[in-house]
């Protein structure tokens, strides 16, 4: 999209109206400036990631009004410009009286304090910062404008909530230029100080909040090797002939890329190496050489063979058990790139560049926008499960039954509920989950939060370990009272990571659930399957639990169940721990 311009936005921004087949992503924009073209480049970036919007922009300079006729949006964006806020008390705003200076300040606080208020509850709020590069400032004295905007960006950041993300608007007019930003003769005539240039930068820069929000982002970063790790062909080259040296000309910005996959390991990324090459040349460079720092232990997969990449490509989301489209895959060859656009389109390919200098940051560039880097305790250990799960999966050969091969598991299941404590990690997996996932609604934390506040919902977390390790936080059930019968509990979202799929831990889990809500009072439950195009593995799990099927409309299934004649299935080889329950 960078080096698009707006015609061409428009024209394939309408080619693909229509071509996506989803509930729409509703998004509010408000503005007390003029943002011309705006709506469409954010409806192009929304669509060519496969997310169907569905922009309104409010009232112009109505943000305070409109904050609350639009709370109920998926997203809201505001651009809350402090080019209009001056120009309308003062021409000269340095010679600011210092009443008025104060009453405007304590105007604003207040008509934040209103517009955040009346979007606490909304599912994602981008907030931009205020920025005084619009005038010109004293390099030696901090400026009266200056004073007042930091003053703004202090209130909105303590007065922030979970929802809330706030755009350093400084940071992009840096990424390309103040003068390349912004037109004072557009914003002088209409009220539009953006230039389009700015407004793309900018939708990148928001792209990871509504990917992440729409379950989108990627889960696994896989490697070509010679030339997109190192410098060089290790099978023409050998050991001593391929560079990754940090001291070296070229070598220093492998050795920069290696850093970054190092990092991503450590926050749940899954790393990968996808390579045409002999695989004891490249076990010998993992482990032998002396300025190799991504070593075997931060790389969860390897398929290092003659057979073409897409069809490895393929292979690794299968037995990684993710998405095809879950992957982005980084080689240098431009053969091997357009070969896997052709024959697995879903996949997101990263060339590496021409200029080597510019490598890392490419790399960087993506990962800020497609991976989630926000660390917790599950992520953290990500790699060290994935790798106990290829042990649980080469055990099977010793078993001659699937359940004396998971009675030989040791499973234990603990459930809590409502326990903020584990907020962040029950939202990621509501936004990430796409296989075992019967409704596939997406939440934020600020929602997870509401939810665990209010009385009418239970939100169930569990955890598996067995002998072979911790699997962490991998499973959600979020229940609400129905409004129309308090004695009805529906089943909102029923959820589980895909690296615990098959080990009957669904049924022990939700029996345990229509257990407790059971104690609760709860005489009847309601719950839906709604497909989508990863999760048809579970079309038919709710029959299999017992519930009956009250209707089929389009594969969207309706069921319900009367709780007190609900028998579970035995499965007695799984443990579970209901004493935080």
């Amino acid at each position: 999209m960078e080096s698009l311009k707006y015609t061409e936005i428009l024209q394939l921004n309408k080619a693909l109206v229509g071509t996506i087949k989803s509930k729409p992503y509703e998004i509010g924009i408000l503005s007390n400036v003029t943002v011309n073209s705006f709506k469409e480049i954010l409806e192009y970036s929304c669509r060519i990631n496969k997310i169907e919007p569905k922009v309104e922009v409010g009232n112009f300079d109505n943000i305070v009004q409109d904050s609350s006729v639009f709370k109920n949006k998926d997203l809201i964006i505001i651009f809350y410009d402090v080019l209009n806020i001056v120009d309308q008390v003062s021409e000269f705003f340095e010679d600011l009286e210092v009443e008025k200076y104060n009453n405007l300040k304590n105007k604003l606080f207040t008509e934040i304090d209103i517009i955040l208020e009346n979007l606490i509850n909304t599912a994602s709020v981008i907030f931009n910062s205020f920025s005084s590069a619009y005038y010109n400032n004293n390099n030696v004295q901090v400026s009266k404008i200056e004073t007042f905007v930091n003053e703004l960006n202090a209130y909105v950041e303590q007065k922030k909530t979970s929802n809330i993300s706030i755009v350093n608007i400084d940071k992009l007019f840096a990424n390309i230029g103040f003068k390349q930003s912004i037109d004072y003769r557009f914003y002088h005539s209409s009220k539009a100080p953006y230039t389009f240039a700015f407004l793309k930068n900018y939708v990148a820069a928001i792209e990871t909040v509504f990917l992440r929000n729409t379950g989108k982002l990627k889960k696994a970063l896989i490697f070509d090797c010679d030339n997109t790790l190192w410098k060089g062909v290790i099978g023409e080259d050998g050991m001593e002939g391929i560079d990754m040296s940090q001291t070296s000309k070229s070598g220093k910005f492998y050795h920069l890329v290696q850093r970054i996959a190092v990092f991503l390991s450590k926050r749940g990324v899954i790393v990968g190496l996808c390579s045409k090459n002999n695989e004891q040349d490249v076990l010998d460079v993992l482990r032998n050489h002396q300025d190799m720092i991504l070593k075997e232990e931060h790389i969860v997969i390897k398929k290092v063979n003659w057979v073409d990449k897409a069809s490895n490509l393929r292979a690794i989301a299968s037995e990684l058990n993710i998405g095809i489209d879950s992957l982005v895959f980084v080689d240098d060859s431009n053969f091997e790139i357009n070969l896997i656009k052709e024959q697995v389109p879903e996949i997101l390919t990263i060339q590496v560049p021409t200029s080597i200098s510019d490598y890392p940051d490419l790399i960087l560039k993506n990962i800020y926008t497609y991976f989630n880097l926000v660390l917790n305790s599950d992520d953290a250990k990500k790699t060290e499960m994935y790798k106990q799960q290829f042990e649980r999966e080469n055990s099977k050969i010793a078993f001659s039954s699937i359940e004396d091969y998971l009675a030989s598991l040791e499973i234990e299941l603990t459930v809590v509920k409502n326990d903020k404590a584990h907020m962040p990690r029950i939202s990621q997996l509501t936004q990430k989950t796409n296989q075992f996932n019967l409704t596939t609604y997406r939440y934020t934390e600020s929602q997870i939060d509401h939810f665990m506040s209010d009385k009418m919902y239970e939100v169930y977390a569990m955890f598996v370990k067995d002998k072979f390790g911790d699997n962490g936080l991998t499973g959600v059930c979020i229940a609400k009272e129905d409004e129309k019968n308090p004695k009805n509990v529906i089943l909102d979202s029923l959820l589980m990571s895909c690296r615990i799929i098959g080990r009957n831990i669904e049924f022990v889990y939700v029996s345990h659930i229509i257990k407790d809500l059971a104690n609760k009072g709860y005489q009847t439950l309601t719950a839906d399957f709604i497909p989508t195009k990863k999760n048809a593995q579970v079309e038919d799990f709710y029959d299999k639990v017992g519930l009956n099927l009250i209707e089929n409309i389009d594969g969207t299934k309706h069921y319900s169940l009367n709780i007190t004649n609900f028998e579970p299935k035995k499965v007695d080889y799984i443990k579970i721990n209901t004493e935080l329950v």
